[in-house]
């Protein structure tokens, strides 16, 4: 029997077995590169270039901001799932291909400069991934979140720390890759 878990078309996973702990692989989908050139070649068959260019300027806008409701709002807007009192700092950066894969819930905070990313373009193929961010997660400045991550509630993510794997509820990850650190 087939206890693996594969991501249908909006990421969900289509199987799930208890026994199992995926990775974010898992909850990838790669879609293979068309021609001959890496899949970055043609980025713009993937997504139109107006709703890149626009979710760029918003982004950027967004980056340079003070006002954490205007943040808010805006990235609603572009179709990410953002929660109440989502504290994103300056220069923070969300996926700018694919933001609607991006769910963040009540009272986090993204610290200065953190990237979260839903998609990762490779030579032979690209990938795109949900990444979720559960309530009251804190994610330190300069940090890296990949496509496909799930970070805990109240999860802690250190400043320039790499985000390759799910972090536990409630635990606190560094480094590059982000490991869980013993709390004493």
């Amino acid at each position: 029997m087939d206890t693996s878990t594969n991501p249908d078309e909006d990421g969900d996973e289509t199987d799930s077995s208890p026994d199992r702990v995926t990775s974010r692989l898992d909850r990838t989908i790669a879609h293979p590169r068309q021609g001959i050139h890496n899949s970055l070649h043609r980025w713009y068959a993937t997504r139109h270039p107006i709703r890149v260019a626009l979710n760029y300027i918003v982004i950027l806008f967004c980056r340079i901001s003070p006002s954490l409701t205007l943040k808010r709002v805006l990235y609603r807007k572009l179709g990410m799932t953002v929660g109440e009192g989502v504290a994103w700092g300056l220069e923070s950066t969300p996926d700018v291909f694919w933001p609607e894969l991006i769910t963040v819930e009540d009272n986090v905070i993204i610290g200065y400069d953190a990237t979260i990313l839903c998609h990762e373009f490779l030579q032979d193929e690209y990938r795109t991934g949900k990444v979720v961010i559960g309530e009251g997660a804190m994610i330190g400045a300069g940090a890296t979140v990949l496509p496909g991550v799930t970070i805990g509630a109240g999860a802690q993510v250190g400043a320039n720390s790499l985000v390759t794997e799910d972090v536990p509820p409630g635990e606190t990850v560094i480094g590059v890759p982000a490991e869980v650190t013993d709390s004493e």
